[in-house]
This record gives structure tokens, sequence and C-alpha cells, in this order.
């Protein structure tokens, strides 16, 4: 089929990338807005005497309330549009900030968390959704730019919650109901144009159709993902946790001096993500993933043998390898599940989510009764599970979902 006869036989669509501005902003905020929880525990624990286990179980309200609800949301969507959940959602965000800045009780916490968790569970998949709407075909770039958004979010949430609400109290952390209004106002916007797009289908996602492969093809496929998953979240939670506290001990420096070398990491895993999307574009999701999981896996095996030089070196490879993996394996297992699309992403999102929590309280654990060094030395061999890529079957997007071409044009014969 020659490229002109191809798309004579589908629509053209052009990337609407204010569309995908606005969701990655938002998923900015979102995250931004999260980080106010891990910053009032000083403040909570003096305010309600609260011990070690409560502190954490506050975190698994939360983290459990936004991992599990994302796949059950994206079920529902799927089988009906609910363009207004999106600003609809933001609104539990808002009150339960509301509610966590007044709390006169503990268990009254707990709901303000959980409200919190709800707004998160909402928002990642049905933004998700509208990323690949939006994307004219360039699913892994508009995965990237939407995801990134929620790496500066995590990156800026500390300093911006620390400056404000462990300076002037626990009431403070209401400023931040205006964040969640900011939010609300801009999903407005991208749901009257989802609403729209979703009217010009007949009531239908643009991705709804029949299952593209058998299903026992799909849960093998899936197994295989969740497992790249694993291996990637838990080992960045190694650094995202622990790294500070592994340069300090092996290597002497001052918190200050650790802090900058884990923002370094951080800044890293942020370009990663930012070029694991387009690079999967072009080259294919599969290759990308087989390179990202596995192809850190010697740099990881070297990190803890060497001097502080070489692990700086090789951390920041580390994080640019590794973090191109999950905007890839996103727009890969939607390629898949087109017809599926909601579920998807509130799976990989709401699974990512939980193994980080899960993860950096595993391997405190494991620090604890065998040092940090050791938790290096077992995490090194993590990204060897990137061996399982090579049974990962080649996805493509379907045919009927247009595809854009570097000149701007769509290009369906591939």
């Amino acid at each position: 089929m020659t490229a002109r006869s191809a798309l004579s036989d589908t629509h053209v669509t052009h990337a609407r990338y204010g569309m995908i501005g606005a969701v990655s902003v938002v998923h900015m905020l979102n995250d931004m807005m999260q980080s106010v929880i891990v910053t009032i525990y000083p403040l909570l624990k003096d305010e309600f005497t609260l011990s070690f286990v409560q502190i954490g179980l506050v975190t698994l309200t939360f983290q459990m309330t936004a991992s599990l609800l994302q796949p059950l949301v994206g079920i529902v969507t799927d089988k009906r549009p609910l363009p207004y959940s999106l600003p609809v959602g933001m609104c539990f965000t808002l009150v339960g900030l509301l509610l966590l800045s007044v709390a006169p009780t503990y268990g009254l916490l707990l709901v303000a968390v959980a409200l919190i968790g709800c707004g998160s569970a909402t928002f990642h998949p049905e933004s998700s959704r509208v990323a690949r709407m939006a994307s004219g075909g360039r699913y892994g770039f508009a995965q990237s730019l939407f995801q990134i958004g929620g790496n500066l979010g995590q990156a800026m949430g500390p300093f911006f919650a620390a400056m404000i609400v462990l300076k002037l109290g626990r009431q403070s952390a209401s400023w931040f109901g205006l964040v969640a209004v900011l939010s609300i106002v801009i999903l407005l916007q991208v749901s009257r144009w989802y609403q729209q797009r979703v009217a010009d289908r007949g009531g239908r996602h643009a991705a709804a159709g029949p299952p593209r492969f058998p299903r026992a093809v799909v849960r093998r496929t899936v197994g295989i993902l969740l497992l790249l998953i694993f291996s990637k979240f838990f080992y960045l939670a190694s650094f995202s946790s622990y790294y500070e506290f592994y340069l300090m001990h092996r290597f002497g420096l001052s918190a200050h001096a650790a802090a900058n070398l884990l923002a370094v990491f951080l800044f890293a895993v942020a370009a990663g993500t930012l070029l694991g999307g387009p690079l999967g574009d072009r080259i294919g999701r599969k290759r990308v993933i087989w390179f990202s999981i596995l192809g850190c896996a010697p740099f990881a095996l070297m990190l803890p043998w060497v001097g502080l030089g070489w692990t700086v070196a090789l951390s920041v490879v580390i994080g640019l390898v590794l973090a191109s993996a999950f905007p890839a394996i996103i727009v890969y297992a939607q390629d898949m599940l087109t017809h599926r699309i909601g579920m998807v992403s509130g799976l990989f999102y709401g699974f990512s989510f939980g193994l980080g929590g899960i993860g950096a309280a595993v391997l405190g654990l494991l620090a604890d009764r065998a040092g940090i060094d050791f938790v290096y030395h077992v995490c090194a061999f993590l990204p060897l599970i990137g061996l399982l890529a090579a049974f990962l079957p080649d996805v493509r997007p379907p045919h009927d979902e247009p595809i854009a071409a570097p000149d701007g044009a769509v290009d369906v014969a591939r």
C-alpha cells in the first residue's frame, strides 16, 4: 500500500500540543501537591504524637488509594467516556488538601490523604488517554512530555512545601488549594476538548475496538512488562530514598553534597524520561524497552565497586538509560490494548507508584539489617530482569490510527 492510498483510507490528525502541554502542566501541579503529605510528617508527628508505624500508615493509605483505584478508574472510563472526571477528580484533591490543613484527629488525617489519593487515581489514567488522543500519532513523544511534568512536580514539590508549610505551619497547606483550583481550571478546558473528540466519534473513544491479540499473548506480555516495571522502580527506589545515605557512608560526603549529587541523578532521570518516548516512536518501543532495562545492567553491576567520580558518572548513565523505559512501556501496552487504554494506563501508573513505596520500605529494612552498601550490591542485579524483554512480541500502533510523519504529514504505511 502506498502512502497516498493509505492516507485516503484514514483521517489525518495533527498533534494538539496545547492539550499535551496542559495535561503535562497539571501532572506537575498534581505531583507537587502530593509532596505536601510527606513534607508535613515532622509536624504531624509532633502535633498528634504519632509513632513511626502511624506515619507509615499515612503513607500506606495514600499510596494504596492512589495505586489500587487507578486501574478501576481506567476500566470504568474505557466502557463509558467521562471527560469531566478529570476536574471532578481534582476536586477530591482540593478537598483533601483543605482537610489536611485543619484535621483535628488522626482518623480525619487518613481521610484527607485518601481523598488526595482518589484525585491522583482519577487524574493519571484519563490524562494519559488525553495525551494519546492529542498526540497525532506521536504516542511516545506525548507520553514522555506528559510524564516529564510529573518528574518536575516531584522535584519541585518538596522545596515549595518545605518553604511554605514547614515555616508557616500545617494550616498553610491550604494555600496549595490554589494550585488545585488552577489545575481544575486547566482541566475544564481539557475536558471540553475531550468531550468534543468523543462526540465526533459517536460517543466512543477513538481507540475503541476489538482486541488485537489473543488473551494468552496479552496476559504473558503484560506479565513481562510488570516484571520489567518492578526491576526499574525497585532499582530507582534505591536511589531516590537511599542514594544520599550511600554517598555519605561510602565516601564521607556531607549531607549538602550528597543532596546535590542526588539532584544530578534526578535530572538524568528527567532527561531519560523525555527521550524515551520519541526514541520509541523512531526505532520501535520494544528496542527501547530492551535497551533501557538490560542496557543499564553493566553500569549497575559496576557501581558498588568504583570510586566517587565513577559513581557519579555511572549514576547519570543509569538514570538516563533506565528512565527511558517507562514511556516506551506505557505506549507499548497501549498499542497492544487499544480497546483498554484507561485500564492499561491506570494499571501501569498505579503499579509503578505502589512499587516506589514498597521498594523504599523493603530496601530500608534490608539496609537496617545488612548495611547500605549491601543494598546496592543486591539491586545491581535487578536490571538483568530486562532479559525478559526478549520474549515480548513486536507490537506496533494499529493501522487505523494515524502515525505522524517527520514532515508533519501522516504515515500509516508501516
